[in-house]
């Protein structure tokens, strides 16, 4: 039953108004359904609704009314008839209409009005009969409508079935009588004064403790068994949870004298321990004591150390902080203090570890090679933090395993994508339920040495929220000059890092703190080339895959141009990640086949690729040879390697309108603009008629439109494609170039060079194009990839034009219109 309802039940035979700090008060009045006719019903009934209850036939329940539009409906039905329907709300509106009542409600008198100081009007009113909401007459003021009262439908106690039905109604009601020491007993008196069946029902469904949706639900059913059926079913549900309270409570009850045994108990086995010579909690503190002699920290951390453990010789074991100071204890005891693996310095070892763990990567490798070699020498950390900066998937958590293994170190790698708690590089203070040490300390404790190879993976991916910023408190960690004396909040005092080597992982440096940045030496690691890929294939990912599948190498052979087609095919990323699971796929038709004892081909040739892997994925961008003016070759640098690109450029009759087409970013629109507004200003010497461009229309479309597209880069490429369609000279053959224009007619230099001429070689481009300042970049990129490869040096966009427009004009060129005349 309701609380409320349960606590006022003492004043079930009166009326009277309820105290003010309740919400309900139940009442009864038996007679009230039986008195009321359809006669009395008035022809337009004014409906109030009511939250958080349901009023039943027979109750009598106060209401605050506190909405203006139902006082207004009250103090009208007050000075009439005093009749009102009352429904109940589906929700909690504030102005609820037609739509936010039940259906089904309850006609009520109102017996009593009194207007409150604060303005609320509390009125009290007794069920009568039921209805419902035939027609909605109108809305506002307040809701009217036509209703039809539904007649009581509840047999007579003659027969058996509902004679048991009322019976264990009441029996449930004693029994939550006996179970809620909350209900006077005088709600006893009041059950075996109600003789009607039908408001038995009504007066238990209305105290009864359901949500308002079950209750409206009783009010619905027609049926009086039905009903009471249904709320013979909640009432014992009622019993369940009030017998289950009790059991909860008597069990807390029997935890507090068994918490009070325990401690004599506890009490008499020390005794015992001491007598029979077995370690108490005094003979694992002192033990903890003699491991802390062994231990090569400093005295500082010593003497904190013995205080903890004095401390903890004076807390009782049976209370909650003892297990949280003897954790702390063991922390500090198993903590690596003063304990280094010996580094094996031996780097030709080490180059040849790096190089068999890892494919190409030839200048990273050397960069790491330098940089054992400066330890070995120095044999001291104290200087920049290592981050290898690359794409997916390009083997940068795998190298900081290689150099582990090079030095004989133990590995740790530390997981920061999605860390955005500072605790979790810090720790938690010990004040905290459940704190613990940040996960530098713990990775420390689980290598169990002081100088491990400690990889921070995904660097650029740590967030802050109001939970402080990781960021800031790395900075700490990755300084040379702080993480000698590192303070995680959890352990106290100061632990030496300096001996750690600290590598970090990152795809981007956008997102890294700018002062962190500044602490770390970033080693950038470029995508891998065909040739590399094609290498690893064949000495890594097949191998490992060929294992993992339980396959040896008699079973199949790939051969060197299927894993090209699956290379070109079938991936398109920097890394070899999709690489490997492609060939995977191929490994697991193998083994389908070696396991169902079917025929295969053990070498798998492109025509298996395709047949296993299915069509081709991605095609591969080549040269396309094209005799009409305009058509340029660039190159472009993506997130998963080099690729060529053409510009596009046509001219129509107009009013010198410029289409930029392609989805192209704002800075390659600008590229364009700067290209026209310089070829303007240099038409006299390529001897374009000034007057052309004010006559023509030009377009510049850039193909593969559904691929964004922006950069800098294609600026020389936008200038030749203009200057090549308002002259009419076609661009030389097997030609790409890239590079920045600005206005004055210079060639600025840009990136990913080495990733571009990659993408040229493979479409079959001979000539390239680059800025002079470029050449640096070129020298870095071994000589077998530059074979059968022409590249020229330029300086101004008059060496591009000269370097890649032909002397004659094209067949069939256009003979330009300016003021009637025609122009060549």
């Amino acid at each position: 039953m309701d609380r409320e309802n349960k606590k006022y039940l003492k004043q079930l035979l009166t009326v009277d108004i309820a105290p003010e700090d309740s919400d309900i008060v139940t009442m009864i009045n038996p007679n009230s359904d039986e008195d009321f006719t359809s006669e009395q019903l008035p022809k337009e009934l004014l409906i109030l609704p009511i939250k958080n209850t349901v009023l039943f036939p027979g109750v009598v329940i106060p209401i605050t009314v506190g909405r203006q539009k139902s006082i207004r409906l009250v103090k009208k039905a007050y000075k009439t008839d005093k009749i009102i329907g009352v429904t109940a709300q589906k929700n909690n509106d504030e102005d609820p209409g037609s739509k936010d009542i039940f259906q089904i409600g309850t006609v009520a008198k109102i017996l009593k009005m009194l207007v409150l100081p604060d303005g609320n009007t509390t009125i009290i009113i007794q069920g009568k009969k039921r209805f419902k909401i035939e027609n909605v007459l109108q809305e506002e003021p307040y809701i009217t409508a036509n209703v039809n009262l539904i007649e009581e439908n509840f047999p007579s106690q003659r027969k058996k079935e509902v004679k048991a039905l009322v019976n264990s109604l009441k029996d449930s009601a004693k029994k939550i009588l006996k179970l809620n020491p909350d209900i006077p007993q005088e709600a006893q008196i009041a059950l075996d004064n109600i003789e009607s069946s039908s408001f038995l029902t009504h007066f238990l469904s209305s105290n009864v403790n359901v949500e308002v949706a079950d209750k409206q639900k009783l009010l619905e059913i027609n049926d009086g068994v039905e009903r009471a059926q249904l709320l013979l079913e909640y009432m014992l549900k009622d019993i369940e949870m009030l017998m289950l309270k009790h059991e909860i409570q008597d069990k807390v009850h029997t935890d507090i004298d068994q918490q009070q045994r325990d401690y004599y108990l506890r009490q008499q086995m020390k005794v015992l321990q001491d007598e029979l010579g077995h370690e108490g909690p005094d003979k694992e503190v002192e033990h903890l004591r003699m491991r802390g002699h062994e231990k090569l920290w400093p005295e500082e951390v010593a003497g904190h150390f013995n205080k903890e453990l004095d401390k903890l010789m004076r807390i009782n074991p049976a209370s909650a902080e003892y297990p949280v100071s003897m954790n702390y204890a063991e922390l500090l005891v198993d903590l690596p203090w003063g304990e280094f693996t010996a580094d094996n310095f031996d780097l030709n070892r080490a180059k040849k570890i790096l190089d068999k763990d890892h494919s190409g990567l030839d200048k990273v490798k050397d960069r790491i090679i330098e940089y054992l070699a400066v330890l070995k020498l120095k044999n001291d950390l104290k200087g920049p933090i290592l981050c290898l900066y690359g794409p997916p998937g390009v083997g940068k958590t795998s190298l900081g395993k290689s150099i582990a293994k090079a030095l004989d170190r133990k590995y740790v790698r530390m997981s920061l994508g999605g860390v955005h708690d500072e605790a979790e590089i810090r720790g938690h203070r010990k004040t905290y339920i459940g704190s613990m040490p940040g996960k530098i300390i713990q990775n420390i404790k689980r290598a169990d040495s002081s100088n491990p190879v400690f990889v921070l993976d995904e660097i650029d991916k740590v967030s802050s929220d109001f939970r402080g910023d990781p960021s800031s408190a790395l900075l700490e960690v990755l300084d040379p000059e702080q993480n000698s004396a590192f303070k995680d909040n959890y352990l106290e005092v100061d632990y030496n890092l300096s001996k750690v080597l600290f590598i970090a992982t990152a795809n981007s440096l956008d997102t890294i703190h700018p002062a962190l940045r500044d602490r770390m030496e970033i080693i950038e690691i470029n995508g891998y080339t065909l040739e590399e890929k094609i290498e690893i294939a064949k000495k890594h990912l097949i191998p490992k895959q060929r294992k993992e599948h339980g396959l040896k190498a008699t079973h199949f052979t790939i051969d060197h141009k299927a894993i090209i087609k699956i290379i070109e095919g079938y991936t398109r990323e920097s890394g070899v990640r999709t690489l490997e699971r492609k060939i995977a796929s191929l490994i697991r038709n193998v083994a389908k086949s070696i396991a169902m004892e079917q025929e295969y081909s053990k070498k798998i040739s492109t025509g298996e690729v395709v047949e296993i892997l299915g069509t081709e994925i991605f095609d591969k961008e080549l040269y396309q040879d094209d005799d009409m003016p305009g058509v340029v070759t660039g190159l472009a640098w993506t997130q998963v390697g080099g690729e060529i690109l053409f510009v596009e450029s046509s001219l129509s009759r107009g009013k010198g309108k410029l289409t930029l087409s392609g989805q192209l970013g704002d800075v390659m629109k600008e590229s364009a603009m700067a290209a026209l507004s310089y070829l303007r200003s240099y038409s006299d010497r390529l001897g374009i008629h000034y007057k052309i461009f004010d006559n023509y229309d030009l377009h510049v479309h850039v193909p593969a439109g559904a691929v964004p597209k922006d950069g800098p880069s294609a600026g020389i490429t936008m200038f030749t494609s203009l200057a090549s369609i308002f002259t009419q000279r076609k661009v030389r053959k097997k030609l790409a170039m890239t590079g920045e224009i600005t206005l004055r007619g210079k060639v600025l230099p840009v990136g990913g060079i080495r990733e571009k001429i990659l993408a040229a070689r493979r479409a079959g481009i001979k000539e390239l194009i680059l800025c002079h300042r470029n050449k640096k970049d070129v020298d870095d990129i071994p000589s077998n990839y530059l074979s059968n490869m022409k590249i020229h040096y330029v300086s101004t966009v008059d060496d591009v034009i000269n370097l890649a427009l032909e002397k004659k004009k094209v067949k069939n060129a256009i003979e330009f219109v300016i003021d009637n005349d025609v122009k060549n």
